[in-house]
């Protein structure tokens, strides 16, 4: 740090021949107040250079401050040398010769001609002529921290006077260095205590996402926002594994297209970061990164930081945060350390939403299993054996060569055909009803319920469906299929489990939601009971892809399920089940 001229400091000509007593005094009154409530350290060695030069008379000034040893001065500021002056010395001196008498003896020192001092070894070429001299230590809590040095008085040597008013701002100049240093230091550890508390909320805000968030593409899309706010970031991507590759997952910020692009784990930076589990910082992206950030969609960007996405030691993926403060500024060390922490929240939450999701596949598989199991002994059990039964009833009327016999049992053969034909089309509808397509959610609702009366089950339905629940009702086909496909299977564990003789159906379009009841009147069952079958799951498998809620309650009074759909998905949440337990068949 220089001043060109000491008009720039704000001093008088005339202050360069000293003060009087009385407006020393003064002076030093109103730096020491100065000083005290200044908190930014460098304002603060800039005020002191300057009060020094004004309350001596020195045309030059300079401090110099001390390294952890207090070997050496690693830092040197001047004060009244020009900036062509500054050039032609070259190098900042680090402490030989007269000044380094401060650093091993740190007492005031003055003298007449710092050129015939013994410990003097001159100055380089260009150096402005200085004679007179001025060194007086700076002490921070006692120990010596850095040195005053002062030159070419004007009007001659540097009197006893000087000397003393210099000391006295030395003292006052290491009251308010503690004083900013102090400050400084508060606010780093503000800035730290923030940083950690936004990355406490990022961590919290994809904690709960994990539950809300029906997709992981939802999930990798909060994470990639709250990443990029929480440094500054102009952009930021998230490159998932997929085998040798990284995969642009989730994108934040600025640049098209980057969505899908697929980078080498060999022959890319972020590779490295991801197999060495090391983050790293680049200044320079479009030379230091080995692929260049327009490869990833993001041209023009200048700098870069990559983070490895770690669970449990394994390798997930890499956050990439391009450009800090929105223009082309380096991440600092904080930038660092504080997206490294994010990274494991996110990896975490991408880890979490993957298993989940293979859980719900498994669950699916498996639902999707029995059902297949279930119309393989219906047409076993039932139709199979009832065509077999018709083919030995016609084979044997074939074989007596009675013509009543062969007519009676023609006659039973249709009949017992026209009932798998029934059976067959229940089959059917199962799979799928063809009155969705043809009539729509109301009409199929209403045939189910229908073929449930004549199981001698006194149903009371209540229907409330957008366009009365034709075809043309707007809802969407996968919608339509899971509301009957709710419906259908609540009466099927009703019918088959529930020794119930009245149940209530349900089902109406509210407050932009479809809401389906279906109830009975029956013994119950335990809800949480690990023997219940498929039924259940499937209902809380469609319910969580349709992004609803569903609730189970059973108890002596009957069962009742309640789901919630909306008609615009937003993510799965199951409401925990609520049972009196109650020995029965499983559902």
């Amino acid at each position: 740090m220089s001043r060109d001229s000491s008009e720039e400091a704000g001093i008088d000509r005339s202050e360069e021949v000293g003060l009087d007593e009385g407006a020393r005094l003064a002076r030093l009154l109103a730096a020491g107040r100065v000083l005290f409530s200044e908190l930014q350290l460098d304002a603060v060695l800039e005020r002191v250079l300057a009060e020094a030069r004004a309350l001596t008379g020195a045309r030059y000034a300079a401090l110099g401050v001390l390294n952890e040893d207090r070997t050496e001065l690693e830092r040197f500021l001047t004060h009244g040398i020009d900036s062509a002056a500054r050039a032609a010395i070259g190098s900042l001196p680090r402490g030989r010769g007269v000044l380094g008498i401060l650093i091993n003896d740190p007492r005031p020192l003055r003298l007449a001609d710092v050129g015939q001092h013994p410990e003097s070894y001159g100055f380089p070429p260009g150096h402005p002529p200085m004679r007179t001299f001025l060194g007086v230590p700076i002490m921070v809590r006692g120990r010596a921290w850095g040195n005053l040095y002062l030159t070419e008085k004007a009007g001659g040597e540097f009197t006893e006077s000087d000397e003393e008013a210099i000391v006295l701002l030395a003292g006052w100049a290491g009251v308010a260095i503690e004083n900013a240093r102090l400050h400084e230091a508060s606010e780093r550890r503000r800035v730290a205590l923030e940083h950690a508390v936004r990355a406490l909320e990022a961590g919290r805000d994809i904690a709960a996402a994990i539950g809300s968030v029906a997709e992981l593409e939802q999930v990798l899309q909060l994470v990639v926002k709250r990443g990029r706010a929480l440094v500054g970031a102009r952009t930021l991507l998230i490159l998932l594994r997929e085998g040798e590759h990284l995969v642009v997952a989730a994108h934040a910020g600025y640049g098209r297209g980057a969505l899908g692009r697929r980078l080498p784990l060999a022959d890319s930076t972020a590779g490295e970061v991801l197999r060495s589990g090391q983050a790293r910082r680049i200044d320079d992206a479009p030379h230091q990164l080995r692929i260049p950030p327009a490869r990833l969609g993001v041209p023009g960007a200048r700098t870069a930081l990559l983070v490895p996405m770690l669970h449990r030691g394994m390798a997930i993926g890499v956050l990439v945060a391009f450009d800090h403060g929105g223009a082309a500024n380096a991440f600092s060390e904080e930038d660092k350390q504080l997206l490294e922490s994010f990274a494991q929240s996110a990896a975490n939450a991408v880890a979490m939403k993957r298993s989940v999701e293979r859980d719900r596949l498994r669950a699916a598989i498996a639902a999707s299993d029995a059902e297949r199991a279930r119309w393989a002994r219906e047409l076993h059990d039932q139709t199979l054996q009832a065509l077999g039964g018709v083919r030995v009833l016609l084979a044997s009327s074939l074989a007596r060569g009675d013509a009543g016999a062969r007519e009676e049992a023609m006659r039973q053969a249709v009949s017992d055909i026209e009932l798998e034909i029934a059976n067959l089309r229940e089959i059917i509808n199962d799979l799928r009803p063809a009155a969705l397509d043809e009539l729509g959610l109301a009409s199929a609702i209403e045939s189910l319920l229908e073929r449930r009366r004549r199981e001698r089950l006194r149903i009371d339905a209540r229907l409330k469906l957008p366009g009365g629940g034709g075809r043309d009702s707007g809802l969407p086909p996968e919608l339509e299929t899971t509301v009957y496909r709710i419906v259908q299977e609540a009466l099927t564990n009703i019918v088959k489990h529930a020794r119930a003789s009245a149940a209530r159906v349900e089902v109406a379009h509210r407050d932009g939601e479809l809401r389906i009841e279906v109830s009975d009147d029956g013994v119950g069952f335990d809800p949480r009971a690990r023997t219940n079958g498929f039924g259940l799951a499937g209902m809380r498998e469609r319910v969580a892809l349709a992004g609803g809620e569903l609730e189970l309650t059973s108890g002596e009074g009957g069962t009742c399920v309640r789901v919630r759909l909306p008609l615009a998905s937003s993510g799965a949440r199951i409401i925990p089940l609520r049972a009196d337990r109650i020995p029965a068949a499983p559902g």
